[in-house]
This record gives structure tokens, sequence and C-alpha cells, in this order.
């Protein structure tokens, strides 16, 4: 019975460990593409900003 009973702990645990080391790892391909849509979603915040500055800059005229 206690040699059962460490087989399924030994099983479980072995278990375990491999599920939480089995995450999604990313190639260097979608590491790159992930950073070009951050710039890319930075830009056109900045272009909001832009655009928001110059409308009230005109509506202060």
């Amino acid at each position: 019975m206690r040699k059962n009973l460490l087989s399924l702990m030994l099983v479980l645990f072995t278990i375990s460990i491999t599920a939480v080391n089995c995450r999604d790892q990313k190639s260097t391909g979608e590491k790159i593409e992930d950073a070009a849509e951050d710039v890319a979603d930075d830009v056109e915040d900045a272009v909001d900003d832009v655009g928001d500055a110059v409308e009230d800059a005109a509506d202060d005229n």
C-alpha cells in the first residue's frame, strides 16, 4: 500500500513538473512581430496626441 502511494505521488509530481515546464515559447520571428506591433501602437498613440494638441491649439485661436 505504501509503495503504491509513493508511486502515485511520484507520478503526480512528474506530471505537475512537466505541465509547468510546457509553456508556449515564442520564436524570434514572433518576438520581432510583437515588438513591431508595440512600436506601431506607440506611434499611433503619439500621432493621436499630436493631433489633439493641434486641435486644442486651433481652438485657442
